[in-house]
């Protein structure tokens, strides 16, 4: 990825102004969407390695660059690294046979919002979530395309764990740091310095010299809740 990436542009300035009442709804409902059955049966092939496992996400993990990463910050817990894309994860699966690779380390095929449903149905939980795509549907009327604002919110919050974003758009940070708080986590949203950036995308904009964000959430509820 070269150095040279425009940053993120939207008439968007601050966190959408329904996003509270959205954010309220979703934790108020079920979800009720059906996982699709390619998503359950890769979810099938991992689910007994597991259960009962100290695991961590890397939630969108491409070619699993942060997943290997992760496993090396995490050597005593398992690493799943879920993307959708069948390319990215053949380039991920080369790097993870390689001698020097972390043997903690898996890879799954899945869509992000089947896999939480379908971890939270079998009584999953993790130690840490991480979300590290940074820049995703900008455009305002595009919110609910955003976790903040998706209906799987419930779900990434009862999968359980320390949870963090990084990106470059401050908004998208602040959102998802409005959706934690509302869901009951203790949470921080504040901009950082990536000395040892975890991702190729957040290598790539702190090399083109954008701000990067993240937005932090405790393993436990708010003091209050």
């Amino acid at each position: 990825m070269q150095a040279n990436s425009a940053p993120v542009h939207s008439s968007q300035m601050q966190p959408h102004p329904k996003l509270r009442a959205t954010i309220a709804r979703h934790l108020q409902h079920v979800f009720r969407r059906q996982p699709s059955a390619a998503g359950t049966l890769a979810f099938a092939a991992l689910c007994e390695r597991l259960v009962g496992a100290s695991f961590v996400l890397d939630a969108g993990c491409g070619t699993g660059d942060s997943t290997v990463a992760l496993a090396r910050a995490f050597p005593d817990r398992l690493v799943v690294g879920v993307d959708k894309s069948a390319a990215r994860l053949v380039i991920g699966q080369r790097r993870l046979v390689r001698a020097e690779s972390p043997r903690n380390a898996i890879l799954l095929r899945c869509e992000l919002v089947d896999f939480w449903q379908l971890a939270v149905s079998a009584g999953l939980r993790c130690s840490h979530q991480f979300l590290l795509y940074p820049n995703p549907w900008p455009k305002p009327e595009q919110f609910k395309r955003r976790w903040p604002g998706h209906p799987i919110l419930p779900a990434i919050l009862a999968l359980g764990g320390a949870i963090e974003l990084r990106t470059n758009w401050r908004v998208y940070a602040q959102e998802f740091a409005t959706a934690l708080r509302l869901g009951g986590r203790s949470t921080s949203c504040e901009a950082f310095v990536a000395d040892l950036p975890l991702s190729p995308f957040e290598r790539k904009y702190a090399a083109s010299g954008h701000p990067l964000w993240r937005c932090r959430a405790s393993l436990g509820p708010t003091p209050e809740s």
